[in-house]
């Protein structure tokens, strides 16, 4: 049995700290896994700047509240759905990603955990587990599942290549010319099309 695993932001949905660096007029918080492969650091150095501005969980979520998926987001996971299960691998956090959920039709969210203060303030995160991605691929293959995974940045490279077959969507020319093997495309129909080849 197949299972499609897919990263959320930048593939199904915008990159919610770029959208959140745009509305707050931080522009340094439009760093994002596509620019640091790190993401423990990336996290602290966000939050930094968060308690440096004296923004929290609040100002964030009112901006992803406004947050649409991308055109063509849903339309691919209704269809991608109805041939196999699919879960969505993030390294968001459950604060972040439940309320784009709904607009997506509740598909299995597999995310972190923020650690948020009662005045509001995000005083630190939970990852779910170490190698998050790379390690829910590796445990559904221990179950006697096969993967297909796909995404779109330096922290999806390790499920999409333990995986049956990878790919990437809308990626950075960097990771591609970095990943020439993997396929990658930029439109909806055309990564449904492969990911549905390869599941026949």
């Amino acid at each position: 049995m197949d299972i499609i695993c897919l990263d959320m932001e930048g593939v199904l949905v915008p990159e919610i700290w770029i959208a959140f660096a745009k509305e707050s007029g931080i522009p340094e918080l439009k760093r994002t896994t596509r620019d640091e492969p790190d993401y423990d650091k990336l996290m602290k150095w966000r939050l930094g700047i968060l308690k440096e501005h004296g923004l929290g969980l609040k100002e964030i979520q009112d901006v992803i509240s406004r947050i649409d998926p991308l055109p063509g987001a849903r339309e691919f996971l209704d269809t991608l759905r109805k041939h196999a299960q699919v879960i969505i691998i993030s390294d968001t956090f459950t604060q972040f990603g439940m309320p784009l959920m709904e607009k997506l039709g509740y598909p299995t969210l597999f995310c972190n955990t923020l650690e948020v203060a009662d005045n509001g303030e995000i005083t630190g995160f939970t990852m779910r587990c170490k190698e998050s991605k790379l390690t829910t691929v590796r445990s559904l293959q221990a179950m006697g599942f096969d993967t297909i995974a796909a995404g779109d940045s330096y922290n999806d490279l390790a499920m999409i290549k333990a995986s049956r077959k990878g790919f990437l969507f809308r990626s950075t020319e960097q990771i591609m010319k970095d990943n020439p093997d993997i396929p990658a495309f930029e439109e909806f129909d055309d990564f449904l099309n492969a990911i549905l080849n390869e599941l026949s």
